[in-house]
């Protein structure tokens, strides 16, 4: 394997910079066998040009399937989650570099409450440039989360035949923008989207995923309706043709009650990210088509994240086109476009 080129360790140095890296501190990288060998010597370079000191744990269990990239996509259970002596290892370091996925994993929400500051990174590099942190979207997005923050309800339609409504209050809202600056808080590079969870029993209504939306980890665009009743936090019953038989038979699969529970809701935030990306490339695990901007991102399965206990392998996000979201009545995406004035992208960059 080559080394990184000396574009991509300035890409991760201007990272670590926005992750407030500076002289004296540590920083760990985490991956797993000969996967993104590359990215972490490129992380681990750049450490050393701020002053910091990297280290570099690669652990030899392998699983294709934690990232979304290869395979199915089986969040919270890591090759790390046997391995004591590294959970205590990284719990020491100032920032994790994670290059192998462990959002959802009791390890690094153990990780996370030691005030490590945590950056996922494995998407392409060519996104990562291109969809670099900016300051604006971490402004739009941290009055999304205000907004989230102090509604109770959250309501969210389209002219397929959504409407469905979440209590709101039972758990706190999650801001990504691409990077992290604070003790104990994770973010994914690239990222511009806020989300919260409803409460467990407090979701209900109905969600029908139009044609044109994204279901992931299967990277595809959705052709015929799904129409998904949901009761008290959990979907009672999946309705459609060909893309409803196989969401069906791909949540089945898991054997496990908890896959139908309601996981986060939020909105995209960044007017770079585009959703077409998919249609041309399908590398990676589909953050740009999270990110976009106006989409309304409904998932299902685990909540770990936010603090809840539902810790199901089955997650799956859906970023919709189209819609309009509510809290509290009050109107913040209509048709799929931000219509909160200190959200909104100018007109010139949507």
């Amino acid at each position: 394997m080559t080394g990184p080129s000396y574009a991509f360790v300035d890409l991760c140095r201007a990272a670590l910079e926005m992750c407030a890296v500076k002289e004296g501190e540590t920083v760990a990288v985490l991956s797993q066998g000969d996967m993104r060998g590359d990215y972490a010597t490129a992380f681990m370079a750049a450490s050393q040009k701020l002053g910091a000191t990297p280290y570099h744990v690669r652990l030899p269990d392998a699983s294709s399937g934690l990232d979304g990239d290869f395979g199915t996509w089986t969040v919270g259970a890591t090759p790390l989650a046997s391995n004591r002596p590294v959970v205590e290892l990284l719990k020491e370091a100032d920032v994790l570099i994670d290059l192998m996925f462990l959002l959802f994993s009791a390890e690094q929400m153990e990780i996370q409450a030691a005030d490590t500051r945590i950056l996922l990174c494995i998407e392409p590099l060519d996104l990562l440039a291109r969809l670099f942190p900016l300051k604006e979207i971490r402004e739009r997005v941290e009055v999304g989360a205000e907004l989230l923050a102090n509604a109770r309800s959250l309501r969210f339609t389209n002219e397929a035949g959504t409407d469905v409504t979440y209590d709101l209050g039972r758990y706190p809202v999650i801001t990504q923008y691409g990077h992290t600056d604070e003790p104990g808080r994770w973010d994914h590079w690239p990222s511009g989207f806020v989300f919260t969870g409803g409460a467990d029993d407090g979701v209900n209504g109905t969600v029908v995923i139009a044609p044109g939306d994204i279901l992931l980890p299967q990277k595809s665009y959705v052709r015929t309706p799904i129409r998904l009743t949901i009761e008290h936090g959990r979907i009672a019953d999946i309705r459609g043709d060909v893309d409803a038989d196989l969401m069906r038979d791909y949540m089945a699969g898991f054997n496990d009650e908890r896959a139908y529970g309601i996981a986060h809701i939020g909105w995209g935030l960044d007017h770079r990210a585009r959703w077409s990306a998919l249609a041309t490339d399908t590398r990676g695990m589909g953050m740009e088509v999270r990110s976009f901007y106006g989409n309304v991102l409904f998932s299902t399965g685990p909540n770990g994240e936010l603090g809840g206990d539902n810790d199901t392998a089955c997650h799956v996000d859906i970023p919709m086109r189209n819609c309009s979201l509510y809290l509290d009545d009050t109107p913040i995406v209509v048709d799929g476009d931000i219509v909160v004035n200190e959200m909104r992208a100018t007109a010139g960059a949507r």
